[in-house]
């Protein structure tokens, strides 16, 4: 499949500077080289960088003067890429894991559901624990309710219930956030 000409990358978008000659309508450019920092002419600044077998990369236009860079524009977008996976790597993504469970839930069912929570907290991801009512169950949203504290008071030492309980129409809804 093609893309299309309007849709950008994520490499494209961390890779949008502009290089050598690709720098237009600019006469006088704020250089950073190795020597320093200096204001030159952008014809004196592209000669510099052709003398060290280097490029002249546009780091920002934002200002009133562009600044330049004279690097290896190569190894300047592998070291960049490679800072961006690390980046990548060290974020954590939190999901959230539903547990569906019953006011009238047997013990050995509630027991698996429990383990199923534990899991899913020690692991950092958040449980979102539904009761669900059926037809003449709701006269007897006590009993709901009983289930869904006992559900939290047994995996206090996994996680913190974010707020108590919640009786959205027919089900009671909580959220267990992992310690």
């Amino acid at each position: 499949m093609q893309r299309k000409p309007s849709q950008k990358s994520a490499t494209d978008k961390l890779f949008n500077h502009r290089i050598n000659e690709k720098i237009t309508g600019v006469s006088r450019v704020r250089l950073v080289s190795d020597d320093g920092v200096a204001i030159v002419s952008f014809e004196e600044a592209l000669r510099k960088a052709k003398e060290e077998n280097l490029d002249l990369v546009e780091v920002s236009a934002d200002q009133e003067l562009h600044v330049c860079k004279i690097i290896d524009y190569g190894k300047y977008k592998f070291e960049l890429l490679k800072k961006n996976k690390e980046a990548k790597k060290k974020q954590h993504v939190i999901n959230v894991k539903e547990i569906k469970i019953r006011p009238r839930i047997e013990s050995h069912d509630y027991e698996i559901k429990k383990k199923h929570a534990q899991e899913f907290l020690g692991k950092g991801d958040k449980v979102k624990v539904s009761l669900r009512f059926r037809g003449r169950e709701m006269m007897h949203s006590d009993l709901g309710m009983k289930v869904v504290y006992r559900m939290i008071e047994d995996l206090k030492e996994y996680g913190l219930a974010e707020r108590d309980p919640i009786q959205d129409g027919k089900q009671i809804v909580v959220i267990i956030n992992p310690k």
